[in-house]
């Protein structure tokens, strides 16, 4: 699980997520392709990665929490009913547990990384210098300024991102290879694993994509001396009076074409890593992927 989730922290996906991060908090950038080109210029190949040897070091721990979470919960869901097959809402609410329980570890992680993406200065040079000079002067600096409380601003909103999106990505990915699968063999084609997976980590996005942008919003808010929002409502009120409601899709298409080939590759590698450790869960019990 740990090897499979680490291949989603790819450089691609930090490329991509730094798009969607910028769009999502900053008026400027306009488009994926006017992102890229900005940022390229602006700061050379290192500001597509920004941020990312932190989650790095902690999607590891990220996994093992939510993993853990919706794998007890779904047992605990059977035992209640006798030991019987799980339901496809059994999956549905350990899958929300999981991802509600993992903001704990993520939190803070997931916030210096927005704040480090958010930084358009360029070490480089130039006449106004980056904030942060990496995410452990980010990370101290938040504790500084902030307190330690400062550190799981926008957990709330990650908490309403994740808890709905695990839903639906566990869910849809338990339904299509159930639909497509012969119940005689013990593992799902590897063409409906893949297919399954895309359209699962897609489905959850196009879900958690308009909490998301509330999310980074929020973490952002306060970084450089301006504070506008006090606090998750105030935050969507303001947001859909200044930019209306489409701004809470607007990062929705990178989402998506990140998510389609990422979590392909995932629950490929999670189905064969099971199958290689002999370590498979029962037949009514679906693999568990982190999706961030």
């Amino acid at each position: 699980n740990h090897f499979s989730t680490f291949l989603e922290t790819g450089y691609c996906k930090f490329a991509y997520r730094r798009y969607m991060v910028r769009i999502q908090t900053q008026k400027q950038f306009t488009g994926i392709w006017q992102c890229a080109t900005t940022t390229f210029s602006k700061e050379g190949p290192p500001g597509f990665y920004k941020g990312m040897a932190l989650p790095v070091t902690t999607i590891a721990m990220t996994s093992s929490v939510t993993f853990g979470v919706y794998r007890n919960i779904l047992h605990c869901l059977s035992q209640l009913r006798g030991g019987g097959s799980n339901t496809k809402v059994d999956v549905a609410l350990a899958g929300m547990a999981g991802g509600i329980a993992q903001t704990s570890v993520m939190s803070p992680g997931d916030l210096v990384k927005v704040r480090l993406q958010c930084q358009t200065e360029s070490k480089r040079g130039g006449p106004v210098k980056p904030k942060y000079r990496g995410p452990v002067h980010c990370l101290l600096s938040i504790v500084k300024e902030e307190g330690f409380r400062g550190l799981y601003r926008g957990a709330l909103p990650l908490m309403l991102r994740d808890g709905p999106s695990y839903a639906v990505y566990f869910t849809i990915y338990a339904s299509i290879c159930e639909a497509l699968s012969d119940r005689d063999k013990a593992r799902p084609a590897w063409g409906v694993v893949m297919l399954a997976g895309g359209v699962a980590g897609a489905s959850a996005w196009a879900v958690g994509t308009p909490m998301d942008v509330i999310k980074a919003r929020m973490q952002m808010d306060g970084a450089r001396d301006v504070k506008r929002y006090s606090g998750l409502i105030h935050c969507i009120r303001e947001t859909v009076r200044t930019e209306g409601a489409q701004v809470f899709y607007r990062s929705l298409s990178i989402n998506c074409l990140r998510a389609f080939p990422s979590n392909m590759v995932v629950f490929m590698m999670y189905e064969l890593l099971t199958d290689f450790l002999r370590v498979r869960p029962q037949s009514d019990e679906m693999p568990y992927v982190v999706m961030e």
